[in-house]
């Protein structure tokens, strides 16, 4: 069985470990089985690639590489701090995630 985490595709969140502590983007893609996220502009690596369709010379390509969940924090809507993520049940009946650190939901 898989964990529950607190980051999706599409959050804004900020790294609060590693050599890329202080910075934030989008989460572009997360990776479940394990435990990691692809985030704009953090964690970049070169890769050398073949020649292909997208790349018709090859060479080296800078891309993103994974980085673990662990070391990545929501970012907090109002303030833009790192917050923790709580869910709760809104006026609607629908579970929303929201912002500890101010009470304001997560789109």
């Amino acid at each position: 069985m898989q964990t529950k985490l607190h980051i999706k595709k599409g959050d804004s969140v900020i790294v609060i470990a590693g050599n890329y502590k202080g910075r934030e983007g989008k989460v572009l893609e997360v990776i479940r089985a394990t435990e990691k996220a692809i985030v704009e502009g953090v964690n970049m690596v070169k890769k050398h690639t073949k020649p292909n369709a997208a790349h018709p010379q090859g060479g080296i390509v800078e891309k993103e590489a994974p980085i673990h969940i662990s070391n990545l924090m929501n970012k907090d809507p109002k303030t833009g701090k790192p917050t923790r993520i709580g869910r709760k049940l809104d006026d609607k009946g629908k579970l929303v995630r929201y912002s500890k650190k101010s009470g304001e939901e997560i789109k």
